[in-house]
């Protein structure tokens, strides 16, 4: 809260400037300019953004706690070029706040609306964003209609509060990319006459990277490079005066006695003869390879409400027997590994493995696959919603009591779910990857495209 005040002091200094240039020593046409973007920009506050922010208050708990759309940033980088780099490092830290929030509250029951805005918070790094930021903000926009998807799936029969806090949150990326295509096409428009806003400044990440080191300063030929003075000029004038010499330039040449010649003296044939020519070509010796980093220890424990599985490699039984149903496991950077959980509990992670295997018991919430490749998931009793988002390679074997199961893929190849028959025996089915969509004349429809 102190920070978000002295942001708004900061603001009204700002405006106060703003309005006294403008008033007296601005040019007339220049603050028109100014304020018509200013303007619009604050058409989408108190449109779309108030909208949101009310909708999220409304709905409290942990979206109340994530709103922080930083408009009074926004506003300095429209109407000042002089603190946009002061501005670019606060604003990465509130993006990162928002980030980490979500990922401390995994286990909230509103984790689709953090992780919506978490997804998309990146966005209002546009500022930074040449020479496109209007498809920047587009790419943010689809990044969380992912989990608002989600959103209206649980919620579209049961809260409306819910469904206009989605329309609410992504007609602010929609006008955003009008508001930008329409005034800052390829940039903020001060970037034309001010410091160029690049990509790599954009802090979705992190702090803004240091400037880019000046080029390098050019060779003037004409002044000495060495540190004897006027040695180096001495040398070239002699270099130019030989060459000047014309046919004396042989004078110089030293003298070979007969003595000295092979063919007039055969003692000189039994000695190795002087290499002519370029050397054979000999392969450069092998460079010795850098160690391997150190990697991380592995790590199986319970933190909070979380069972943390990080780092393991070729660890076969690894084991999770005392599960409540409140705790929550997260399996991150596990390779050639086996994990099983035992008993029944809200959630299972996993996140960047590679040939990892899971069987799990009972899941009242979701199992979500993120960033893997190849992976085989068990079923051993109930789970109501399998995520597979971003993995190349997944497996999943329903049990019989699991047959109502939902699996939502995105960005995900060669799935396939293998469901049990009477016999005991597994029917492999692949999750369809390619999909047609045409224009029926109101609408969009997809279906899936059968591939022989």
């Amino acid at each position: 809260m102190a920070e978000l005040a002295s942001l708004v002091q900061r603001l009204e200094v700002a405006v106060s400037r703003l309005e006294s240039v403008s008033g007296s020593g601005g040019s007339a046409g220049e603050s028109a300019a100014v304020s018509v973007y200013v303007e619009a920009f604050d058409e989408i506050i108190q449109g779309p953004v108030a909208q949101y922010v009310s909708l999220s208050q409304k709905i409290g708990g942990d979206v109340q706690k994530h709103v922080c759309y930083r408009s009074h940033d926004q506003h300095l980088f429209l109407v000042f070029p002089a603190v946009f780099t002061s501005l670019l490092q606060p604003m990465s830290k509130i993006i990162q706040q928002v980030q980490s929030f979500r990922e401390q509250n995994r286990t909230s029951a509103l984790f689709n609306h953090l992780s919506a805005v978490s997804e998309s918070v990146p966005g209002l790094g546009w500022v930074a964003m040449a020479p496109k930021p209007g498809p920047y903000v587009r790419d943010m926009q689809d990044a969380a209609m992912f989990y608002t998807n989600r959103v209206l799936k649980e919620y579209k029969e049961k809260d409306k509060t819910h469904v206009d806090w989605v329309k609410a949150y992504l007609s602010i990326w929609t006008d955003l990319q009008s508001y930008i295509k329409q005034h800052h096409t390829t940039g903020l428009s001060w970037s034309k006459s001010g410091p160029v806003a690049s990509a790599s400044a954009a802090p979705a990440g992190g702090c803004p990277p240091p400037p880019p080191m000046p080029p390098p300063p050019s060779m003037d030929i004409s002044q000495s490079s060495g540190g004897g003075g006027g040695g180096a000029a001495d040398n070239r004038n002699a270099l130019f005066a030989s060459i000047n010499k014309g046919g004396d330039i042989t004078k110089g040449l030293r003298h070979v006695s007969d003595d000295k010649k092979t063919h007039k003296n055969p003692n000189l044939r039994g000695q190795a003869p002087v290499p002519a020519g370029p050397k054979p070509y000999c392969p450069p010796a092998p460079r010795p390879t850098a160690t391997a980093a150190s990697t991380l220890p592995p790590v199986l424990e319970l933190d909070g409400k979380k069972w943390k599985v990080e780092n393991h490699e070729g660890a076969e039984n690894l084991v999770i027997s005392e599960t409540e149903l409140k705790q929550v496991v997260y399996a991150f950077k596990c390779n050639k590994s086996t994990l099983q959980v035992k008993g029944k509990l809200n959630s299972i992670t996993l996140d960047n493995c590679k040939k990892m295997g899971l069987v799990f018991d009972h899941v009242v919430g979701i199992v979500e696959i993120i960033n893997c490749k190849d992976v085989k998931i068990q079923v051993m009793g109930k789970v109501p919603t399998i995520s597979i988002n971003k993995t190349d390679g997944c497996h999943v074997y329903l049990s019989s009591d699991s047959l109502k199961c939902e699996i939502i893929s995105a960005k995900s190849s060669e799935m396939n779910v293998l469901v049990p028959g009477k016999d005991g025996e597994f029917t492999e089915l692949p999750v369809p990857e390619q999909f047609k969509t045409v224009w029926d004349g109101s609408k969009l429809v997809t279906t899936v495209t059968e591939i022989a």
